[in-house]
């Protein structure tokens, strides 16, 4: 049915309900083939799940009659529009079954409050529905799989919007609106710092221009363990460290160094907004460095984590940014996308160090041989996967160093182990 709906929107030329049923229709082929031949029989249920962020929801269901998946399919729901007097849940299931007939059995992913929106669909629908949500068993193992759906679908959703340009530009209009900015935050500069007990401490620095990510233009910096930075020194230093340079930079000819074949200098363009991760302490640390070095025309905001509040350094409470605004949702992807930088530098140091930590243990093994270890591997993962005669061939290793490296390793096995996931080296207790 779906196939011939499709071909006859495609005939009539309305090509946008057209890609939407053909996207209908790959979900649910996709959905038969993971099931298929794998399902109980016995199963007639609807499966319903939902999975949301700040400002939208995503629905997914998959209607199994005889274990077979019959239909499927996601829908968006924008948070603000939630009726007051309704659940999520509510909400979310009367969208369903505005488009499909009410299931007899219905499995969701979210807490039950109460029986009575059970009761109303079965008023509605002429027959009893029971609505429950599996914790176990197979039933539980396909809502995890329509939630798996409905978070692809929420991805997808929130990238398409990302990208729109009408959606960046309504964004930086709200956010310049909220912050009482003199102009709009055409490039916006978000700094994170990472660290585990004051120790392998990095920060990152991401750049936004016109609300979209600009990865050419991210900076990591290194930050020295033996100076015991805690996050608000350490932010201190790297505002430092970013503006000293955007100062020594932003007289440069840009046009001539381009013209002429040079390097395009990487820190000459000031952004209208920099926002750090953190509360009153960082605001304040990054606030101490512009006026150390005597910036006063850059606006600077701390988001802190708990309540998403935006901090100004020089004021005494919060700025609340509207929780369904495209300003809000902004700042957050901003903001994550500084932790997740910061967290990918900092997992690959932290495994340096511990291979530079495994290195020191091994006996007649120089500096000159750890050093080329390190630079050729770079992590215990890498060198874990090294073969014995991979490992010889290096420059100045040889067989006799390489058997005690792999000694080493194997002893060392039961200290770590390896995240698959991620690739981060994690330390057993």
């Amino acid at each position: 049915a779906l196939r011939d709906q499709m071909a006859e929107a495609a005939k009539m030329e309305e090509f946008e309900r057209a890609g939407k049923l053909r996207d209908q229709l790959e979900a649910l082929e996709r959905a038969s083939e993971s099931t298929d031949n794998a399902l109980s029989d016995s199963i007639f249920s609807d499966f319903i799940a939902i999975h949301q962020d700040i400002t939208h929801a995503a629905i997914s269901i998959f209607r199994v009659r005889a274990g077979r998946v019959i239909s499927s399919r996601s829908w968006m729901m924008d948070l603000a529009n939630l009726p007051e007097e309704s659940s999520l849940l509510e909400a979310c299931i009367n969208r369903v079954y505005q488009d499909f007939e009410i299931g007899r059995e219905i499995l969701v992913n979210q807490d039950i409050e109460s029986g009575a929106l059970a009761e109303y669909l079965s008023e509605r629908a002429g027959y009893k529905v029971t609505i429950k949500r599996p914790e176990r068993g197979e039933k539980s193992e396909i809502l995890d799989m329509v939630k798996r759906n409905a978070n692809q679908a929420l991805i997808q959703f929130l990238s398409k919007r990302a990208n729109d340009a009408g959606v960046s530009g309504r964004a930086l209009e709200d956010l310049a609106s909220a912050l009482n900015l003199e102009e709009l935050p055409l490039r916006i500069e978000c700094f994170d710092i990472s660290n585990i007990q004051g120790t392998s401490v990095v920060a990152s620095m991401v750049v936004f221009e016109d609300g979209q990510a600009k990865k050419s233009e991210y900076r990591r910096f290194g930050i020295d363990d033996k100076e015991k930075f805690d996050d608000t020194r350490a932010m201190h230093h790297v505002i430092t460290r970013r503006f000293k340079r955007y100062l020594a930079e932003k007289d440069l000819d840009l046009n001539e160094i381009e013209l002429s074949g040079g390097a395009r200098p990487k820190f000459a363009y000031p952004p209208q907004l920099v926002i750090v991760d953190g509360g009153k302490g960082q605001v304040n640390a990054a606030a101490r460095a512009f006026a150390e070095l005597g910036i006063t025309d850059i606006a600077l905001v701390g988001l802190a984590k708990r309540l998403e509040e935006i901090w100004f350094a020089d004021q005494s409470y919060p700025v609340i940014l509207d929780r369904h605004s495209e300003a809000l949702y902004l700042v957050q992807r901003i903001r994550d996308e500084a932790h997740r930088f910061a967290i990918t530098f900092h997992r690959s140091k932290r495994s340096k160090l511990m291979l530079e930590s495994l290195l020191d243990e091994i006996d007649n093994l120089g500096e000159v041989r750890r050093a080329v270890l390190l630079e050729h591997f770079g992590s215990i993962a890498a060198l874990s996967k090294a073969s014995f005669e991979q490992i010889a061939a290096l420059p100045g290793i040889g067989p006799k160093s390489a058997e005690s490296i792999v000694s080493s390793l194997a002893n060392s096995e039961s200290s770590y182990s390896v995240d698959t996931s991620t690739g981060e080296i994690v330390e057993r207790s």
